[in-house]
């Protein structure tokens, strides 16, 4: 796992300050310099096809989508925690009409949500991660409800409740510490999965808008000009690869450490 959280904080700390170290801003057109190769003309991975620094816009890419992402997760991580944890600790019938929500909810194109959330209410970066949260709690609600569940008749929960300590006392300060380890593995397995999904929703042009950009911004206008300038592909694919490998690597260990 320690190679893999390298890598990740250097693609963090590059996304982060490397745009400050370079010549050219993400949105700067060179006109002298249109799909430039890599090392030439000043532009150390070449230009795309308007004549923008791709280093630059792969950088600021991968902060939007890792912010994207994490923001999202976020979203995810509040609302499926707190679901999850209403229903394992209510139990009996509130129990079984929360987690039919949820089955209901897993059965819908989640994609297709994203995208009518998008058409209905305009297209911004908040509204992404907000509808990218609000179809990724699903998992999140049924393992917190799993691990409420089976903490819900241990000793010190009995001897909390007969102390007199109230319920949302004891979910809060008893058995919601107990579960943070699951619920973080889980989360940073959440974060490639978002990832993945606002790749492909900038992809397809329903996510960040230009001059903006991201790595599915990226990706789609390197996969116009493949045959031209391969470089313009080949750059945000690697990144897009190593995060995902790399997160996936992070929330699996962490999974393996936590869940028994």
């Amino acid at each position: 796992m320690r190679p893999a959280l390298i890598l990740i904080a250097l693609i963090v700390v590059a996304a982060l300050a490397g745009p400050l170290a370079l010549d050219w801003r993400y949105d700067l057109i060179d006109w002298d310099a249109v799909r430039a190769a890599p090392f030439t003309a000043g532009h150390p991975m070449g230009t795309d096809s308007v004549g923008r620094d791709l280093l630059a816009r792969t950088l600021v890419g991968t902060r939007v989508t890792l912010g994207v992402a994490f923001a999202a997760a976020l979203v995810s991580l509040v609302v499926g925690v707190a679901w999850g944890a209403i229903a394992g600790w209510r139990g009996g019938k509130v129990d079984e009409a929360m987690m039919r929500i949820v089955d209901a909810l897993y059965a819908l194109p989640f994609m297709f949500v994203v995208i009518l959330l998008m058409v209905v209410f305009g297209r911004s970066i908040l509204l992404v991660f907000l509808g990218i949260g609000a179809v990724e709690w699903l998992t999140m609600a049924r393992v917190v409800r799993g691990q409420m569940i089976a903490l819900r008749d241990r000793p010190f929960v009995t001897a909390a409740e007969a102390a007199g300590a109230p319920p949302v006392a004891i979910v809060l300060r008893h058995m919601l510490p107990n579960i943070a380890g699951v619920a973080i593995a889980y989360l940073l397995l959440t974060v490639p999965q978002v990832v993945m999904i606002e790749s492909f929703l900038s992809f397809l042009g329903l996510g960040v808008q230009e001059p903006m950009t991201s790595l599915g911004i990226l990706l789609k206008d390197g996969a116009d000009d493949m045959d031209v300038a391969p470089h313009a592909l080949l750059l945000p694919a690697a990144v897009l690869v190593t995060l995902l490998l790399c997160l996936t690597r992070i929330g699996e260990s962490l999974r393996n450490r936590f869940v028994q």
